[in-house]
C-alpha cells in the first residue's frame, strides 16, 4: 500500500473473493515494480493515500466464476496491467486499454498486483493462460508481458520500425531496453541506444543495439547526428516520459520520420512550432495495449528466442516491496520483481 511519496507499507488486508461472474481469484507467483509506479513514489500527496499498488503479475487461478470459460483452477496466467473484457469494439481494434468496461488495478475496490492475491475482473477477456509445461526458469520473461516487454513492442510498432528502418531508443529503463528489444524482433539493424548507464546500456547492446550514446542535450543529438551522417534516424522511440527527452527525439529525428513514446508523460505540452511542422514529423505513441501483444510476443520467450526477464536485476520477497522502491528511485537497481 502507498500512502504518500516515499511511504510503502506492507499491510494485511481481507482475502478477495469473487464479486461478479466474470471474476477470477489469481494467487500470485510473480509481480513486480514498474517505473511508473516511481512517480506517485516521489509525489503522491497523503490526501490521495493510500492506495493498493502493482499492475503486473502472474500467478495460479485459484477459483473462477460462473460465467468465465476456458479458465480452470490451476491454471498458470499471466494479466496484463489493464483489465478489459476482450470482446467489445475497442478491444477488437487491439486497443484493450480503452475498453468500455475495463479498468485499473489497485483502483474501484480491485485489488492491485503486489500481493498475494488479485480478484480479477473480465477474467476470461484478461488473463493469458500460459503453457503448463513451461519452463520455470521463464516466469521472469513471461512477467514481463504483464507491461514492460508489450510497452517496448508497442513503442516501436507504432513508430513503425521494420528491417528498412534506422531507430534511436531514448532512455536505458526497462522500457527502452524493451523497445530495443522489439526494435531488433521486428527487424531494425541499426539502433542507437541513448543512456549513460553502462551496466543497463551493456545489457542494451545484447538485445540489439548497436551503437550507445552516454552523451546528453547537446552533445547527445550532436553525437547521434554524426553517426547518421547528420540526418538522424527514421523513426524514435522515447521511452522516458521528461520534457527533455520528447525534445531530444525531435532533434534527433530525421525529417519524414516517426516519433513514437510511451514514457508516462510528466509533461503538458510539447514543442511542435512552424519549424517542426515544416519536417513533416510524425508524433505517435501511447499507452500499450499490453493484452493485444501477448499471444504474439509469448512463442519467443517460450522457445527460448528472447528474454525479456533479464531486465530483473533485483529480486525481493514482499516484504522487501518497500526497499525495492527505494533502490529503483535511488537506481540502485533497474527493474524489481517480487517473488512470493
Amino acid at each position: 500500500m502507498m500512502y504518500a511519496a516515499g511511504d510503502v507499507r506492507i499491510e494485511d488486508i481481507p482475502d478477495p473473493t469473487l464479486h461478479e461472474p466474470t471474476d477470477a481469484l489469481v494467487r500470485v507467483l510473480n509481480a513486480c515494480i514498474c517505473g511508473s509506479d516511481l512517480w506517485p513514489y516521489a509525489s503522491m500527496q497523503a490526501s490521495d493515500g493510500p492506495r493498493p499498488m502493482g499492475h503486473e503479475f502472474l500467478g495460479v487461478v485459484e477459483e473462477v466464476g460462473a460465467a468465465v470459460s476456458g479458465l480452470h483452477t490451476g491454471d498458470l496466467v499471466v494479466a496484463p496491467f489493464i483489465w478489459a473484457d476482450n470482446t467489445c469494439d475497442f478491444c477488437a481494434e487491439g486497443l484493450q486499454t480503452s475498453c468500455r468496461h475495463g479498468g485499473n488495478w489497485g483502483r474501484d475496490g480491485v485489488d492491485g498486483g503486489q500481493g498475494e492475491a488479485v480478484r480479477v475482473p473480465q477474467a476470461q477477456g484478461t488473463l493469458v493462460k500460459v503453457p503448463a509445461t513451461a519452463d520455470r526458469a521463464l516466469l521472469a520473461s513471461l512477467l514481463s508481458l504483464s507491461d514492460v516487454f508489450p510497452t517496448g513492442h508497442h513503442c516501436a510498432k507504432k513508430a513503425g520500425v521494420n528491417p528498412r528502418t534506422t531507430v534511436t531508443v531514448i532512455g536505458d529503463g526497462a522500457v527502452g531496453l524493451c523497445a530495443v528489444l522489439a526494435a531488433r524482433r521486428l527487424g531494425a539493424e541499426r539502433i542507437i541506444l541513448m543512456g549513460r548507464h553502462t551496466v543497463r546500456t551493456d545489457l542494451g547492446r545484447d538485445f540489439g543495439a548497436t551503437d550507445v550514446v552516454a552523451e546528453r542535450g547537446e552533445a547527445g543529438v550532436e553525437r547521434v547526428r554524426e553517426l547518421t551522417g547528420s540526418d538522424g534516424t527514421n523513426t524514435v522511440l522515447e521511452c522516458v516520459g521528461l520534457l527533455n527527452a520528447v525534445e531530444t527525439a525531435f532533434a534527433v529525428v530525421r525529417d519524414g520520420g516517426v516519433i513514437s513514446r510511451v514514457g508516462a508523460p510528466q509533461y503538458t505540452a510539447i514543442p511542435m512550432d512552424f519549424t517542426v511542422f515544416r519536417r513533416n514529423i510524425t508524433l505517435t505513441g501511447g499507452v500499450a495495449p499490453a493484452r493485444a501483444y501477448i499471444e504474439e510476443l509469448l512463442p519467443d520467450i517460450l522457445d527460448g528466442t528472447l528474454e525479456p526477464g533479464r531486465v530483473f536485476d533485483r529480486t525481493v520477497g514482499l516484504d522487501g516491496v518497500p526497499d525495492g522502491y527505494r533502490a529503483m528511485a535511488n537506481r540502485e537497481a533497474l527493474k524489481v520483481l517480487v517473488r512470493l
